[in-house]
This record gives structure tokens, C-alpha cells and sequence, in this order.
């Protein structure tokens, strides 16, 4: 595809600024983004004819296999050759039903039923669904509320901003609005028993009210890109069974292979009751998610008065997001994934610790293919990004952190050149 002329790319940003309203920003916006012409392996071709970049943050940590892959494009085409989409109610499609059987069969075991749905954060109001009526159905109304800790994210829609952190988050607009929910201090990042004692306690005072547990595992994202020791999943799993409540892991940043486990429940060695996955699940094409539950879960909101999960997007079970699902999982796990993923972090690890000599710079942790340089200051976005992309690299800042989470095919000297351009933003942003 050609470049577009400096006069279609200034229109088109005019009109952008005019009727596109881009995430977490205003309307008109203030910050005028790239526009992006294509993309292939781990690189972004720029309108403009400036050139390329390459993608630190695969798309919002999706695009695990990079872009314009032809497995995933051959899986596309494949389907949209057959149908592009059907109803999931009273219907069904090969599909849908595949992708159904590989996340019970790679997750962690116990998790045998699967609801698809269109995002991540509607996973996540799903799983929350799933846990109130369980217990409604079972007689028990009264466990409602939901407990979590602080600094974690779980997406825009209602419920899950209602676990988003409090004070100090993307959502502090709605307190007062939103479900109270009840929450416990930040994990700390090494295990410690006064901490772990601290969650077994809230679990067990707030029993009777509580529906469930909803916690990210052993990274927390968006909130904070905070890691925590595994240890403490294994306390919560514990605690739950011993007070009879839910435990959910939302694993839409961390599931296929991000922390260097398959899952991030992995880490840790146990099951949750119901596990969300989205994200990378597509490969970064479509948007899809999947809410994962026990037959713990299923079973008991099939003995209530209203028997069924009264939930049902219109695009449910897309054939064509379910086919390329199902090619991004078969293509990660038909590689040695776990050493690509090792191989980034031994490079994230050298690239990013000329960083902790940087002025202004609080923290520099790296876990699986995850880097992240914390500020102690708020990040100058714009400072930052244009920094970045003078390195040839586009990264996303937010809040105190410049972070990456390149795509697993991410080439060594590319890799090289991520960590120069987050050591660059981390120092003029």
C-alpha cells in the first residue's frame, strides 16, 4: 500500500481530532496520535512516510505473534470463506466448540466449562455473574460483595470497575456510585506472613457477605504493572475453600505464556473456581475473551429458580475470532515458546539496567516478557513517547511507569532497541 500524502494524513488526523473519541482521552483530543498504515512481524509502517516502528507493547499485550502472521491470516481466510458469524443461541459452529475444548484442555485442571464473550472486561463482568447467582441459586443471596487488593485492574464496564483500585485509579470518579466492594492492602512483591495473615483474616470476617475472591495473579497490569509472590495465590485458595467462597483469577494480561507459565495460576499451583482470559487469546486479530468456571460454579447455578446464565452478547462465539483463536493457540504451542519467552527476559533484564542509574527513576523489574522502569513522578507522556519514538520504537507511558511487553517473536536486535527506547523515555519523561 502506498504512503499517504501529507495532505490525506492531515485530513485524516483533522477529522480524527473532529469524531474520534481515543481511549482514556478527551474530546477533541489534545495529543495528536500516529496514524499507522500497516503492519507486519513486530513492526508499525507509518503514514506518513516516516518509517517503521517497532511495537514494544504488541497492541495492548495481544499480538503475541506479531502482525499480518500468515498462519493467523490463512485461519481468517480460511473461515470467512465458510461464515463470518452465526448466533450462539440455539446454534452452535465447529469453531467455537474447538476453542471451547483447548482452554479446558490448557487450563488449569478442573476448569471444564467455558461462557466466550466480547472483551476482556465483559469476561470479567461475567465471572463476577457467574459467582453472585451461584450463590442466590444455592439459597444464599446475602454473599454479594466481592473482595480484592489494592492496585489491580480489571477493566471499564461496571462491575469490574467496582475492583478496580479505589483511590488513585482510572475509576475513583464513581466512587459512591459503584458496587462497595472490599479491599486489602496491595500484595507486597516478596511473601510475608503478617500480609498473608492480613488476607486470611478479611476472607474470613467478611464470609457470609462475600461472593468472591477476584484477584489478578502474580502481575498486577494496568494498575500498576506490580508483581507479587505466588505464595500468596496458594493462600487464598486455601482461605476461600476453608470459609466457602469463590475464588476468580483474572488472567486477560497474564494467560498464554506473558509470566513465562502457560498461565499465571501456574506459578502458584492452583486452581481458581472461574478464570478469565482474553487479550492474546486472538493473537491480537479480533476481540474475544472466555470466562472459564468449574462445574462447582456451573452446577450450582443450574439448581436455582432461573436455572441458566442469563447472558448472551450478539456476537458470542464469533466464528471467525473463534478460528483465529484456535490457530494463535495451536501456533504458540506448536514452538518452544517458553524459551522465546526466556530468551526476552534475559534481554529485558540487560537492556533495561543502565535504567536504574537514570535520575528519577524509583524501579526496574522484569518478569517473563514484561519490563518495566517505575518513575518517582508522574510520566510526561508526551516527552516520553516522543523520545521513544526516536529510538524507533513505540511504547505506551502511563501513570509513573514506561513499561514493555514486546511480541514473542521480538528479534534480539530489536529487543536491544526496546530497552534503549524505554531507557530513553524513562529519561525525559
Amino acid at each position: 500500500m502506498p504512503d499517504l500524502s501529507p495532505g490525506s494524513v492531515r485530513e485524516l488526523l483533522d477529522l480524527d481530532r473532529r469524531h474520534v473519541w481515543h481511549p482514556y482521552g478527551p474530546m477533541p483530543g489534545r495529543q495528536e496520535p500516529l496514524v499507522v498504515e500497516s503492519a507486519s512481524g513486530v513492526r508499525l509502517r507509518m503514514a506518513d512516510g516516516s518509517g517503521e516502528l517497532v511495537d514494544g507493547m504488541s497492541s495492548w499485550w495481544s499480538a503475541i505473534h506479531g502482525y499480518n502472521h500468515p498462519v493467523l491470516n490463512d485461519a481468517v481466510r480460511d473461515q470467512l470463506e465458510r461464515m463470518s458469524h452465526v448466533m450462539f443461541g440455539g446454534l452452535t459452529h465447529e469453531p467455537a466448540v474447538r476453542l471451547a475444548k483447548r482452554l479446558v484442555d490448557i487450563s488449569p485442571e478442573g476448569l471444564e466449562h467455558v461462557f466466550l464473550a466480547d472483551s476482556g472486561s465483559v469476561s470479567v463482568e461475567v465471572a463476577v455473574k457467574m459467582c453472585l447467582q451461584h450463590w442466590r441459586s444455592l439459597g444464599r443471596p446475602a454473599k454479594q460483595r466481592l473482595l480484592t487488593w489494592r492496585g489491580g485492574y480489571h477493566g471499564d464496564t461496571w462491575q469490574p470497575m467496582s475492583v478496580c483500585d479505589p483511590e488513585g485509579g482510572m475509576h475513583e470518579l464513581w466512587q459512591g456510585v459503584l458496587p462497595r466492594q472490599i479491599f486489602v492492602d496491595a500484595p507486597p512483591d516478596g511473601y510475608e506472613e503478617s500480609y498473608a495473615d492480613q488476607l486470611r483474616s478479611l476472607i474470613e470476617r467478611h464470609a457470609d457477605e462475600l461472593a468472591a475472591v477476584i484477584v489478578e495473579p502474580v502481575v498486577q497490569g494496568a494498575g500498576g504493572m506490580r508483581f507479587h509472590s505466588p505464595a500468596y495465590l496458594r493462600v487464598l485458595r486455601e482461605a476461600c475453600d476453608a470459609h466457602d467462597v469463590l475464588l476468580v483469577f483474572d488472567e486477560i494480561a497474564t494467560g498464554f505464556g506473558r509470566t513465562g507459565t502457560l498461565f499465571a495460576a501456574e506459578h502458584a499451583g492452583v486452581t481458581p473456581d472461574v478464570m478469565c482470559v482474553g487479550k492474546a487469546l486472538t493473537g491480537g486479530y479480533m476481540t474475544m475473551a472466555a470466562t472459564l468456571c468449574t462445574s462447582r460454579v456451573a452446577d450450582g447455578i443450574s439448581r436455582g429458580e432461573v436455572p441458566v446464565l442469563a447472558h448472551g452478547p450478539t456476537f458470542m462465539g464469533n466464528p471467525l475470532a473463534a478460528a483465529v483463536a484456535c490457530a494463535s493457540i495451536d501456533l504458540l504451542l506448536g514452538q518452544d515458546w517458553r524459551t522465546e519467552v526466556k530468551r526476552i527476559e534475559a534481554g529485558l533484564r540487560e537492556g533495561l539496567e543502565p535504567a536504574l542509574e537514570l535520575p528519577g527513576v524509583r524501579d526496574v523489574r522484569v518478569l517473563g516478557a514484561i519490563g518495566v522502569v517505575q518513575l518517582d513522578h508522574e510520566v510526561d507522556m508526551r516527552a516520553a513517547t516522543r523520545a521513544a519514538v526516536r529510538e524507533g520504537v513505540w511504547l505506551r507511558p502511563f501513570r509513573d511507569l514506561v513499561y514493555t511487553m514486546p511480541p514473542y517473536v521480538t528479534g534480539d536486535a530489536d529487543l536491544v532497541r526496546i530497552t534503549r527506547a524505554v531507557c530513553a523515555a524513562a529519561r525525559e519523561g
